[in-house]
């Protein structure tokens, strides 16, 4: 099979799924002839979900562009806030991000969540049907072609994972209406109504509760509001 040779210059933005001798402005790379753009640069190791702009000698072109010898490909990240058209805008995490997941319903953002490993065809097809844009730190579940959308997530770090999110896809923010158990909705409740989770402390010292409508699963302000306060007001005044 004969071979081509093109350039390709990765943003620096998605250094960190190429080596480093792709890091360095625009390098040579021998592709087959016959595979698409799109191939070419997952078999970087970049994932497409990553992947904005792709110009060729000037001109965008899509990922099913075949590259021919001597063309010099730059691969843009995705424009942000990062739009996902044709649904709500709601997300699907893995088992992996568990934290993230209680934080976004801490905001209202409609985050389901796997809390054990059901596999990523399973975690893809949940994604596909219920049009939630999948996050993950995992790029091969991020190269399954039966995702509804997908993002990775850049880093380790909860307070970092929770901005870059917001910062990429800016969703609405409503603050206190979702619960961080199971992603259902909240309302308020009746301290009568909830009595049975409470502890006698509790029932003495608080008078306002919310109930989750799918779990029930009773909310007040107690020990860790400060905290979590503090997540919400951070959140608001940077994203909201």
């Amino acid at each position: 099979m004969n071979g081509v040779e093109i350039h390709v210059e990765v943003a620096p933005a998605l250094h960190l799924f190429v080596p480093s001798a792709r890091r360095a402005g625009a390098t040579p790379l021998g592709t087959d002839g016959v595979s698409t753009l799109g191939h070419v640069i997952e078999s970087l190791g970049v994932p497409l979900t990553e992947v904005g702009a792709l110009v060729v000698d000037g001109h965008a072109v899509p990922v099913s562009h075949i590259p021919k010898a001597g063309e010099t490909v730059r691969v843009r990240p995705v424009e942000r806030p990062q739009q996902v058209p044709g649904a709500p805008l709601r997300f699907l995490l893995d088992v992996h991000l568990g934290t993230l997941a209680r934080r976004l319903r801490l905001l209202g953002v409609d985050a389901a969540y796997e809390s054990t490993d059901i596999g990523d065809p399973a975690l893809a097809a949940r994604s596909a049907a219920e049009k939630r844009v999948m996050l993950s730190r995992d790029r091969g579940l991020l190269r399954r072609r039966e995702l509804w959308a997908g993002a990775f997530v850049y880093s380790t770090r909860p307070d970092d994972q929770l901005h870059d999110v917001l910062d990429r896809f800016a969703p609405a923010l409503r603050p206190w209406t979702r619960c961080t158990a199971c992603n259902g909705m909240l309302r308020e409740a009746t301290k009568d109504e909830v009595a049975a989770q409470l502890k006698h402390g509790t029932q003495r010292s608080y008078d306002v509760f919310a109930q989750c409508a799918d779990c029930g699963r009773a909310y007040w302000k107690g020990a860790h509001h400060d905290q979590l306060e503090a997540i919400v007001e951070r959140a608001l005044a940077e994203h909201g």
